[in-house]
């Protein structure tokens, strides 16, 4: 009875070496299959922020070369205002000057007007 209670030990001991690697096995799988889940998550994630990227340029490309073409215009007309500017000081600057001069070394002095 002893040679069979040791043959039933030794097949129980097989059976639960056997489950283990079965249990191993699955758990391999399982580790597996999850670390391919997240790679392809993170392969997903990276195309669409990749296809967001390229929908951002394409949209910021049409609609700054608008704002670079205004730019321009402003600078444009900018320029051609201070030009006006620089003109006009050239051709009457000296006579504003004279006039200030006057204005400071000639006093008129009257009494203040208001109260009476």
């Amino acid at each position: 009875m002893s040679a069979q209670n040791s043959a039933g030990i030794q097949t129980l001991l097989d059976a639960e070496r056997d489950a283990q690697k079965i249990v191993q096995q699955a758990r391999e799988y399982r580790t597996k299959r999850v670390k391919d889940a997240r790679n392809e998550a993170q392969k997903e994630i990276e195309d669409y922020k990749k296809e967001k990227e390229e929908e951002y340029q394409k949209f910021e490309k049409e609609h700054s070369s608008g704002n670079q073409k205004a730019e321009e215009d402003a600078k444009k007309d900018t320029d051609v205002k201070v030009k006006e500017i620089d003109d006009i000081g050239k051709k009457t600057g000296s006579k504003v000057v004279d006039q200030l001069l006057t204005a400071v070394t000639t006093a008129k002095p009257e009494p203040p007007k208001g109260r009476e």
